[in-house]
């Protein structure tokens, strides 16, 4: 169980060091008492981190210069090609990384983990997370050194990661917007046997046995939200 613990505001700041991170990407179902309270805090943030110049560029940029196998990254992989490269085209490449990162790990999203300030008691584990789901089951993705959204995104590409609504892993849906968007999610996950193998390859996160992944998570909870008239929330946020 994830326990809720309050960081210092070098955490919140990004100034954590970041081999000592945990990040959270959960998806979870409520009714539509808890999508209202919760709209005024998203919404307003969701809106304000899309709407950055540096966000949008970010996004455009991954979009028209879509990133190289995960292998070849870092000096990981010279058998990938890295190696033959010139050094001025690994600097670019080593550039689009980083702006896809800034674009898609977790951080402008971590007030909702802790509340946006010491008087703010909101906490997301607590309010959220711990909500009575009945027989549904919510979506966590739990990764210690590592982040589920931005794997799953380099996975999937950016196309199908911009049918999903919010920014980038984060929204808050009424049990409307959640019918109405389902048609959309099933595109964004459903896949051909030859282009689930190519997402799974792309798929850099460790998964345990029995452990839901990414590729399958989030459309089962669509599918069951909108079977039971419930609004969703999803969240990626820094834990500890």
């Amino acid at each position: 169980m994830l326990r809720r613990e309050r960081r210092g505001r070098a955490a919140r700041d990004g100034g954590a060091d970041e081999m000592g991170i945990t990040s959270v990407w959960g998806i979870s179902p409520h009714d539509g008492s808890v999508i209202s309270a919760l709209e005024p805090r998203m919404r307003p943030l969701i809106e304000s981190v899309r709407a950055l110049p540096e966000s949008r560029e970010a996004w455009q940029r991954w979009a028209v210069e879509p990133l190289p196998d995960w292998r070849s990254w870092y000096g990981r992989g010279d058998d990938a090609g890295r190696g033959a490269l010139p050094e001025r085209e690994r600097e670019r490449i080593d550039a689009l990384i980083e702006s896809f990162h800034g674009l898609t790990r977790a951080g402008p999203f971590d007030e909702l983990y802790d509340g946006r300030c010491e008087g703010d008691d909101f906490s997301i584990l607590a309010d959220v997370w711990s909500d009575d789901f009945g027989q549904l089951v919510p979506f966590l993705a739990v990764h210690s050194k590592d982040y589920a959204v931005p794997a799953l995104f380099h996975a999937i590409g950016s196309e199908r990661a911009a049918l999903i609504p919010g920014w980038t892993g984060n929204f808050v849906l009424s049990a409307a917007q959640v019918r109405q968007s389902l048609p959309q999610i099933e595109a964004v996950f459903s896949f051909t046997a030859e282009q689930r193998a190519a997402a799974e390859d792309q798929l850099w996160l460790d998964v345990r046995p029995g452990e839901e992944s990414v590729l399958d998570g989030p459309l089962r909870c669509w599918r069951e939200a909108a079977a039971h008239g419930l609004g969703l929330c999803g969240a990626a946020v820094h834990v500890w």
